[in-house]
């Protein structure tokens, strides 16, 4: 694995001028591939998002992209970097096409050959190139984000940022992009922040899990669901049964089916009270994480997400 793949994040914090400390002492390593940082709104996710993608400045800590310095050498980064911010603007009454030509002039782009060829390319491998003389004003919410990767795309950058890509996305739309960000993780480093647990566990070869500026585990998805099997239980409740069981047992997340609440707990033990072992997923290892039962504990706050 060549070093100029690598993203190091090391002790980055962040605080607003309102009090809110949005980072708090966050370390990563992410290699190439597709790095999932998953985490409820407000985690702090968007903020680390934007100070990776030279928007923000941390105030303290060192980031650094193989020998680029992100937080000194920004445009040395912008260089090789693509962002997919959680919103974004386009102008409705121009056709992907040519506002895709006008980014590539933006990009340097300057030969008229070569950015017809580039725009062609990107425009295909986004699946828009039957669309590409529509304008944006009438495209799905799915389709703007694919061109958003479009435009990201623009060359050829070794790291890329997207920001709760599929949310609002209806399902097809959502298989479509998600397919597009596996082939992109092929070729660069792609970090994926979500709150979406479903995302990062078809996509992502390692993760972050973040609640209130705080890394609370880094692992590697499959590595973790299988550390956690044979410890999470469930049993179907009514409503008057969940709270003694509640206060006796490690409940980690609950729902509703059929009028009937369906609850997971964390035991490392048989519970007894009827509970039945269940297959751990990557929801389990979230909502036991949130809760402070794996991970690190100094870091985790005790909350659970119900």
């Amino acid at each position: 694995m060549k070093d100029q793949t690598i993203l190091r994040i090391q002790d980055v914090s962040k605080a607003y001028p309102n009090g809110v400390q949005a980072l708090q002492n966050v370390s990563l390593t992410i290699p190439p591939g597709m790095y999932g940082l998953l985490g409820p709104n407000g985690a702090g996710k968007s903020t680390l998002m934007r100070i990776l993608a030279t928007l923000q400045d941390p105030d303290k800590g060192q980031i650094s992209f193989g020998k680029i310095d992100v937080v000194r050498q920004k445009e040395e980064l912008r260089k090789t970097l693509g962002y997919l911010p959680q919103e974004f603007g386009l102008y409705k009454n121009v056709s992907a096409e040519n506002l895709l030509n006008h980014f590539a002039v933006l990009k340097g782009i300057t030969s008229k050959p070569d950015r017809k060829e580039v725009t062609e390319a990107l425009l295909r491998q986004t699946n828009l190139w039957d669309v590409r003389k529509q304008k944006l004003g009438g495209y799905s919410g799915g389709m703007k984000q694919r061109f958003g990767v479009a435009v990201a795309l623009i060359g050829n950058p070794k790291l890329m940022i997207v920001d709760e890509p599929t949310a609002g996305l209806d399902p097809a739309e959502r298989v479509r992009f998600l397919n597009l960000l596996s082939e992109l993780g092929e070729n660069s480093a792609v970090i994926l922040s979500t709150h979406i647990v479903e995302d990062v566990s078809e996509l992502c070869t390692r993760m972050a899990i973040i609640n209130k500026g705080k890394i609370l585990l880094e692992a590697e998805p499959i590595q973790s669901v299988n550390d956690l099997q044979g410890k999470i239980w469930r049993r179907i409740l009514s409503k008057t049964e969940f709270v003694a069981i509640e206060k006796a047992h490690s409940v980690i997340s609950t729902k509703l089916l059929s009028g009937q609440t369906v609850v997971h707990i964390y035991s490392e033990e048989d519970p007894g009270d009827m509970f039945e072992p269940v297959t751990a997923d990557l929801e389990d290892v979230y909502f036991c994480t949130m809760a402070g039962f794996i991970g690190n504990k100094e870091l985790n706050n005790k909350e659970v997400l119900l």
